[in-house]
């Protein structure tokens, strides 16, 4: 395994790829994109003969109690409401998995390019498997994904990544993936619709908008660089085609300091306190909600409204369906801001809440901001964060990327991450962590500890 870990750092490096070249892999995706066909429209919950609102529940179902499904929840303390709002029921646990194999002394990751119905741009960079339990189980009646039976047999392999993390806690309640990658040696027949690609490519194509989907960022975020110890030669290989020398330094050495005491502390402290209780309620029973042109909206400012769509795509294990989307207003902003101390990367993370988190709260990035959130200088990280963005200052990495599409309609974000001055955030309000990559790697390798906004971030940094 170290090994591995070893070849997955050069992985990263490499930029051009050795198997593809990025020209071939963009040229691959417009290829594609200009080929497959796609109809998306927007249609009447009524005429759909899948899904519907049942009047006994209070939620938005289907015939056959698959899937998912929607209801209303409410966040409430001392009986009174703090937030209530629909959310996606999804209690099964699907998979996000990437092959990889080394080709030619490099570590290339087999991706999919892959359509899903709210995909802004039809084509985005896929794992080699995104699959949820009915897809695998063949509750639908298609047929199995490609490549499932590697996953099915991971005892065949060698398991670089197996975790179970969290997604959208504000718009899934304790939804879940398997993050998975493994690495083969043997040969695998290429699917027209996968190629193979270095990790540097992959965070490559992540600079065109939309492109990479966010279960590809969230994979590769889980790698577990932290847990394994490197030899000198190796460093010092490293050391030389590694351009980011104190990212290098916060990956492998890190700093020195345990921080993690100091985050359970406040997490558990959350956990053990928080006396505000959930509830879910019926759809028609939330205040402020209601159907209004075929679509279920909240009279009041809110992040997402939920559409019904009739949706055909090739390809597919099945071509042509219905079902409800969640459909965003404007764009949020993710925002994680990184200093240099001592030489070593550090990054500004926070406990964030919210009401569909699996165990109360979680780690997120500095800034996680929804498009209808006030542009609130809440506290000095914050005001300094907005300060460097409208002034331009300090941008490493600026560009929108899509959330995921298999719920969420055309949905992108604004992912930022921003270099400031240690001088400048000398002081931490309560609630904000400066740690370095290997305690955020380290409590990645944790189920439910960091949210999946944080885990997208980091999956941006290059080498």
């Amino acid at each position: 395994m170290k090994k591995t870990m070893y070849s997955i750092i050069k992985s990263w490096v490499n930029k051009e790829g050795n198997v593809n070249s990025t020209e071939e892999l963009l040229n691959w995706v417009r290829a594609l994109n200009n080929s497959i066909k796609v109809n998306i429209n927007k249609d009447k919950l009524e005429n759909s003969g899948f899904w519907y609102y049942d009047d006994y529940l209070g939620a938005i179902v289907n015939k056959n109690n698959s899937f998912f499904s929607i209801r209303g929840i409410q966040k409430t303390y001392n009986k009174q409401i703090l937030i209530e709002q629909p959310i996606i029921m999804q209690n099964e646990i699907g998979y996000l998995g990437i092959i990889c194999k080394e080709i030619n002394g490099v570590i290339n990751f087999l991706m999919q390019a892959k359509i899903e119905p709210g995909n802004i741009n039809k084509i985005q960079i896929s794992p080699t498997i995104q699959a949820t339990k009915s897809n695998f189980t063949q509750k639908h009646g298609g047929r199995k994904p490609d490549y499932f039976d590697y996953f099915a047999d991971l005892y065949k392999y060698q398991v670089i990544v197996d975790q179970i993390q969290s997604e959208q806690s504000s718009r899934f309640y304790k939804k879940r993936n398997r993050n998975i990658i493994i690495r083969v040696d043997e040969e695998i027949e290429i699917l027209p619709n996968f190629k193979w690609m270095t990790l540097g490519q992959i965070k490559q194509l992540m600079k065109y908008d939309n492109l990479v989907n966010m279960d590809t960022r969230t994979v590769i975020s889980c790698i577990p660089f932290c847990m394994y110890l490197y030899n000198y030669d190796e460093i010092s290989q490293l050391e030389k085609i590694f351009n980011e020398s104190s990212l290098l330094k916060s990956i492998i050495f890190s700093d020195g300091v345990n921080y993690i005491p100091n985050i359970y502390r406040y997490i558990n402290n959350y956990k053990m306190f928080d006396e505000s209780d959930i509830d879910f309620v019926r759809l028609d029973n939330l205040s402020g909600w209601k159907m209004s042109h075929n679509e279920f909206v909240c009279e009041n400012e809110f992040p997402f409204k939920i559409i019904f769509c009739d949706i055909s795509i090739e390809g597919r294990e099945i071509q042509h369906w219905t079902q409800p989307l969640l459909e965003a207003y404007g764009i949020a902003t993710f925002g994680l801001m990184m200093y240099e101390d001592n030489g070593v990367s550090k990054f500004i993370i926070k406990a964030k809440s919210e009401v569909g988190c699996f165990d109360k709260i979680e780690l997120g990035p500095t800034i996680q901001k929804e498009a209808t959130d006030k542009k609130a200088m809440n506290d000095v990280v914050e005001e300094l964060f907005w300060h460097k963005v409208d002034n331009n200052n300090g941008i490493v990495f600026d560009n929108l990327l899509s959330e995921e599409g298999g719920r969420f309609y055309h949905e992108q974000n604004r992912n930022i991450i921003l270099k400031v001055d240690l001088r400048e955030i000398s002081n931490l309000p309560r609630g904000y962590f400066a740690v370095d990559f290997k305690t955020i790697n380290t409590l990645t390798q944790i189920n439910n500890t960091v949210n999946i906004q944080l885990r997208n971030l980091i999956s941006l940094l290059e080498a």
